[in-house]
């Protein structure tokens, strides 16, 4: 697939209402929305790459799991090798054992699902989650496990089908969103199946 500035450009305006949000800026109160759009961007350009490389008869899952492994885990090691020294150094104990269960959830890309447990993304002590940002990172590759599957399942059907199922799951996934918005925020806010 050929490089795509206007997506670098969607990259760039995503990004700043997240900073902003961080920043604590009045106004961005809603900025995790650009996380959203990063799933979109991310969504889109790996479909495209799935089903361009199922039409040229080279796409494997070993490959696809392979180029996902070398783009995230040496920038995901690196933050997990300086997030150590600093946690054991600025931590409370208590804070440190929620690190470490954090630990945990991150090795195995459940860290949405442990922090959804844990603690709530606006409350107060999330603060002092410094892992709390990998919850985004576990939604996409739990995302990215069974959607290559979903669409291998699928190779033989026309294009139009398999864009009618995959609108239909993205509407799903919603109405999923909207359902628990009210009942439970957090874990809605945290979900793959919401995030979908």
């Amino acid at each position: 697939m050929q490089h795509r500035r206007e997506i670098d450009g969607l990259r760039a305006l995503a990004v700043l209402p997240v900073i902003l949000f961080h920043a604590g800026l009045p106004g961005f109160a809603g900025g995790f929305v650009g996380v959203d759009v990063f799933f979109v961007i991310s969504g889109y350009l790996i479909t495209s790459i799935i089903l361009a490389e199922q039409a040229a008869g080279t796409f494997t899952l070993a490959g696809f799991y392979e180029r996902r492994a070398r783009r995230l885990l040496p920038a995901l090691f690196l933050v997990l090798l300086v997030s150590l020294p600093c946690a054991w150094f600025l931590l409370t104990p208590p804070e440190l054992k929620a690190f470490a269960q954090s630990l945990i959830g991150v090795a195995l890309f459940a860290s949405n699902v442990h922090f959804a447990r844990s603690s709530g993304y606006f409350a107060t002590e999330a603060e002092s989650q410094p892992l709390l940002h990998t919850w985004s990172l576990a939604v996409e590759e739990q995302f990215y496990l069974l959607y290559p599957l979903l669409l291998l399942g699928l190779r033989r059907w026309s294009a139009g089908r398999i864009r009618a199922l995959i609108g239909a799951l993205a509407m799903a996934s919603l109405g999923s969103a909207l359902w628990g918005l009210h009942s439970s925020p957090d874990q809605v806010f945290y979900a793959m199946h919401a995030r979908g």
